[in-house]
């Protein structure tokens, strides 16, 4: 056993069935690696119906958690995990055939430094691209191309959890994900940065993160988040999540900074369109919409970081 392949879900078994298509498809053999579903759905009855279609792949188990939580099901399947390398992949993602087998040999070929493995998440739109979407938003989607190299990534760059592998030892030394960041249920917050956190322990112990192309995935992007108050949405609730791991290590925000930044928006702003208004406007041109997504972004920010402000006059 080489591999677990780890499927965190919930309520939506009609994606989950394509996800897990793509796994007996694999060109590493099935005596290699499992396949974990762990089923954060809230009905144990449907989860147990839907379990009853998979009883014929013998290296697939399913487990019911009924305790909310995306970190808090990974953390399930890391316990649960038989194999030294864990692989997260997303209920929505359709892996390559070669996936499984190239996280193995990339682990192996980078050598104990390399703790982390991610690969390349291509998009399968489920609406066509709108013209306001340019590519430095992508990653907001979960797109991830670093090219046609594997290579071990530098402190700035990331991998997608759609498409992410550990060494299973590493995460059960580090208590998994932090279950105060991280998606719950259906999506009402869009809590991240789970991975993003336990990378930076992995990294402040020596660790190290490979990108590997040959572990691709293709990863559906739901028409509902081709919208741009879903972008809106998920940047506010970046900003929430920057400032809860920021709790941690005492980073205080940039105060004059994000002001000044603030401030250049709305100067930049229609006088009739100058109120807080501003921020939830449709924007057509690609960089006015990054702007805005921007200064959502300080302005959650500075609300969370509890600044008092006093008029000069």
């Amino acid at each position: 056993m080489k591999l677990t392949v780890a499927i965190c879900t919930y309520k939506r078994y009609d994606l989950l069935g394509l996800a897990i298509e793509s796994l007996t498809r694999q060109t590493l053999p099935a005596d290699q690696f499992e396949i974990l579903i762990v089923d954060n759905s809230p009905s144990t009855e449907n989860s147990q119906q839907q379990q009853a279609s998979y009883t014929h792949l013998g290296n697939l188990r399913w487990v019911h958690e009924a305790t909310p939580g995306l970190s808090n099901a990974r953390n399930v399947a890391i316990r649960l995990a038989a194999a030294p390398l864990i692989a997260f992949l997303d209920d929505d993602a359709i892996a390559d055939p070669a996936w499984a087998e190239s996280l193995c040999r990339t682990f192996k070929v980078f050598g104990e430094t390399c703790q982390v493995v991610g690969g390349q998440v291509r998009p399968i739109w489920g609406a066509p691209r709108p013209s306001w979407l340019g590519d430095e938003l992508l990653g907001y989607i979960s797109v991830v191309n670093y090219g046609d190299e594997a290579r071990f990534l530098t402190g700035q760059e990331w991998v997608a959890g759609a498409n992410i592998a550990y060494r299973t030892a590493t995460l059960r030394q580090l208590g998994g994900f932090d279950v105060s960041l991280g998606r719950v249920g259906s999506g009402n917050s869009l809590m991240s940065n789970e991975e993003v956190a336990l990378t930076d322990h992995i990294r402040a112990q020596g660790g190290r993160v490979v990108y590997d192309p040959v572990a691709a995935v293709d990863h559906l992007v739901e028409p509902a988040r081709l919208r741009q108050e879903w972008f809106r949405r998920r940047v506010a609730w970046q900003a929430v999540s920057d400032r809860v791991r920021a709790a941690t290590t005492e980073e205080g925000p940039d105060v004059e900074r994000i002001w000044s930044d603030i401030k250049d928006f709305f100067l930049h702003t229609p006088p009739a369109e100058r109120t807080v208004r501003a921020l939830a406007l449709h924007q057509d041109d690609p960089g006015r919409f990054r702007w805005q997504l921007a200064t959502i972004y300080n302005f959650t920010t500075i609300m969370l970081s509890g600044v008092h402000e006093v008029d000069d006059d």
